[in-house]
């Protein structure tokens, strides 16, 4: 090559406006020997909770981590979270999980083998706080002989803890992970085949506080996650009977084509099973995931404007508000807050909504007062029949 300048001509023509003004000099600062994540700063007007923070790691702090209070974490099943953290320091934060096989309703008709952590699907809701250390003890009691693992996306290091955490039947694995960032995260299994452990149900949510300028505080607070199932025909039994159980289907999730589409396990979870409650004039928090493991969920409350959206589990920027649906991607989660003025049933949904027909669809019941000045008709209410919109 030659090492020749190219030519230039007399008149440089810069392409943007900046490009004429020269960069300034800048004359570095002292090199700080200790590591640090900084948030982005808040701006004037913007709430407590999207401070600033900035988690320092001192060198060498590692070796410090047995001298950490030790704590067991509150684990709560769908759709329950654990209650805020009120302590200022950090904890060795123990969690056990167990990786399990069951039998569950899917669908009104059918049953299906989920793959679950600690018998539940999702599994747990974990509640932290930026700095703990997290000691996760995976045990698994797989009967089947799959190995399982832990990738949480809260985790800092290669595999989200997935190579850290893999143990083989009737084995446990033991590991330790830093908190680093606040905010909603999803963790799941990540052992081979990802998307089959991820289909059947080894999927749940993490909720990671900062340590200063948390949530604004709410009435109640709930956990919900979207997912997909894909099965294959029932067999047909010697009676000519269709069997009630319904078997993974590898080729329907390829094609990206569910045959079930759930809030929190089943079609009846917030329907029939479970549904949320509220009194009007309460504040409603709901930490939503979507565990996929293919389709974008575009979450809708009917009949509530969203009041604050903290998208994709962000809990730094200040939040969006007054939003009508969220669009959470696979592999993601989001935090949306509610004030419940008129009573009644209120749906959540993936406005995606022929998904209603596979069984998206969850109630919120608030009870209270009539609100005629907001909400009124000279006849009375009348849903129409077979509107799953309705309950």
């Amino acid at each position: 090559m030659d090492p020749t300048p190219a030519p230039t001509s007399e008149k440089p023509v810069p392409p943007y406006e900046f490009a004429e003004k020269p960069f300034p000099a800048v004359t570095p600062e002292p090199m700080s020997t200790r590591r640090s994540i900084s948030f982005v700063p808040a701006q004037a007007g913007e709430t407590a909770h999207s401070r600033p923070e900035i988690y320092e790691i001192p060198e060498g702090e590692s070796s410090e981590i047995s001298k950490f209070p030790k704590e067991e974490a509150i684990l709560t099943s769908a759709p329950h979270v654990p209650p805020s953290i009120t302590r200022d320091y950090s904890v060795l934060l123990q969690v056990p999980l167990t990786a399990t096989t069951r039998v569950a309703q899917l669908t009104r008709p059918y049953k299906y083998e989920q793959w679950t952590f600690n018998d539940t699907v999702p599994g747990p809701f974990i509640r932290a706080r930026v700095g703990d250390v997290v000691e996760l003890a995976l045990t698994n009691r797989d009967r089947t002989g799959n190995p399982h693992n832990v990738d949480c996306h809260a985790f800092t290091g290669p595999g989200g803890g997935a190579a850290l955490t893999t143990a083989e039947e009737n084995e446990t694995k033991t590991a330790r992970f830093k908190l680093l960032y606040p905010g909603l995260f999803l963790y799941h299994c990540a052992a081979a085949p990802v998307p089959v452990h991820i289909a059947n149900g080894m999927y749940k949510l993490i909720y990671v506080q900062p340590t200063e300028g948390d949530l604004p505080s709410v009435d109640r607070e709930y956990y919900v996650m979207q997912s997909e199932f894909y099965h294959e025909p029932p067999e047909e039994l010697e009676d000519g009977q269709r069997s009630s159980m319904v078997e993974f289907s590898y080729p329907n999730a390829l094609r990206k084509e569910p045959d079930v589409v759930v809030f929190n396990r089943s079609e009846s979870a917030l329907t029939r099973d479970q549904p949320l409650k509220a009194h009007t004039d309460e504040t409603i928090r709901i930490y939503f995931g979507n565990a996929g493991p293919n389709l974008t969920s575009s979450f809708h409350v009917l009949g509530s404007n969203i009041r604050n959206v903290y998208r994709d589990g962000d809990v730094v920027s200040r939040p969006a508000s007054s939003i009508q649906t969220v669009s959470v991607l696979p592999g993601a989660a989001t935090i949306v807050n509610m004030k419940m003025v008129v009573p009644g049933t209120y749906t959540l949904m993936d406005h995606a909504i022929f998904r209603l027909d596979k069984g998206a669809v969850g109630y919120l019941n608030v009870s209270g007062k009539p609100r005629p000045d907001i909400y009124q008709s000279a006849k009375p209410p009348a849903p129409c029949v077979g509107c799953k919109l309705q309950a």
